[in-house]
């Protein structure tokens, strides 16, 4: 699949299974709620949570989000916290972060925003697959 044919799929949330790897080297799985924005996933989890440990000591990452037998998607890179210690250390973070309090149908004053911490994925290697994406795209409302 296209970048444009990614994007058309993976509007909104999209739940991703999240490794990292602890300081013994043993990979851990976990979810994420996934936002693909400019094309990057966005995740976040609470920052006493064992992967936003790990990712700050180890800032390597796989995301990957399948929708049945219809799609796969794929993505190993490094996760860059947007929002370490609860202020905004990224310059994009401002933008995501209006459009995930808007997504979330959220009060921006909501401890829940000091509480988690947001990264980018930036991807070193990035496939989507999908056997029969003509059929996938028409299950797919236009944008």
């Amino acid at each position: 699949m296209d970048a444009e044919q990614v994007v058309r799929v993976c509007q909104g949330m999209c739940t991703l299974a999240i490794a990292t790897v602890t300081r013994h080297g043993e990979p851990r799985i976990s979810g994420a709620d996934g936002h693909l924005l400019h094309g990057r996933w966005i995740v976040g989890t609470h920052r006493q949570a064992a992967k936003a440990r790990h990712l700050a000591a180890r800032p390597g990452i796989s995301a990957t989000f399948m929708r049945g037998e219809q799609l796969g998607i794929f993505t190993h890179g490094h996760a860059v916290p947007l929002n370490s210690e609860g202020t905004s250390s990224d310059p994009t973070w401002p933008t995501i972060r209006d459009y995930l309090v808007n997504h979330y149908d959220g009060d921006g004053d909501d401890p829940f925003w000091d509480e988690n911490v947001w990264y980018r994925i930036d991807p070193s290697w990035m496939v989507a697959y999908s056997a029969d994406p003509v059929r996938l795209l028409d299950q797919q409302p236009s944008v």
